[in-house]
């Protein structure tokens, strides 16, 4: 299953892709994992979802737990059309491993005119494809989660969550060497080029970091900064 924190950032996405304007109905194409899920967590932010897959299989499986579900053949101009897809908000083209069938759909929405088009992409060439032929947005959900875990799994990160391909923010221990120190007094910035965003001491909750922030032992920080910079700053919180 696709994680629930970097699914529900797509769906606030989706729900706000441009400024001023906000996608009150989302047209999902493709029933798999991600499709579902994405359909799923889209509910939750009251927003009118159609999901549509061309295997009938899918779509009855999914007809009781989803409130707008078709089946259609969406490589197909006419077909979306007839869906109205043009007149959704925001589509998104979430179809899996079938590649074709994946650039075929995005272009037969950008060929009607669909306004706010998201792809699914498995590759990077997968991705450039789809930006030709009209995807305004692509995300690589299986590149992300690998990048995330790969990261997690070290030890050295709580958690890790990339904003794009440069800037991460990253939760983490503090290192025994700020506890009991304010935050303007461990000069991060300067040392690592990183931003404490936000700090939880352990078995609490978040509060905005400021300045005068004392990091107490076990407090858990994230941090915001580039890739590079992020993983410095976990190696010496991992020491």
């Amino acid at each position: 299953m696709p994680d629930m924190n970097r699914l529900r950032s797509w769906a606030e996405g989706l729900t706000g892709s441009k400024p001023g304007q906000s996608a009150k109905s989302v047209l999902v194409i493709g029933l798999g994992r991600f499709g579902t899920a994405l359909a799923s967590t889209l509910g939750t932010l009251d927003v009118e979802v159609m999901a549509v897959d061309v295997d009938r299989t899918l779509v009855d499986e999914w007809a009781d737990k989803l409130p707008h579900v078709r089946v259609a053949d969406t490589s197909s101009s006419t077909a979306l059309a007839q869906l109205g897809a043009a007149n959704f908000d925001a589509v998104v083209v979430a179809i899996g491993t079938d590649i074709e069938a994946s650039v075929l759909t995005t272009a037969a929405l950008s060929d009607i005119g669909s306004p706010n088009i998201w792809a699914k992409a498995i590759t990077a060439e997968h991705g450039r494809i789809l930006e030709r032929v009209g995807a305004h947005h692509v995300v690589f959900p299986e590149k992300e989660m690998g990048e995330r875990v790969a990261h997690v799994v070290t030890g050295q990160v709580d958690d890790y969550f990339a904003l794009d391909e440069g800037f991460v923010l990253a939760e983490l221990r503090a290192p025994a060497e700020f506890v009991g120190r304010r935050l303007a007094d461990t000069d991060l910035r300067a040392r690592y080029q990183v931003t404490v965003v936000c700090i939880k001491p352990d078995g609490g909750t978040y509060t905005y970091a400021t300045a005068d922030t004392v990091i107490g032992a076990g407090d858990h920080l994230v941090i915001a900064g580039a890739v590079d910079a992020a993983d410095r700053f976990a190696k010496k919180a991992g020491q």
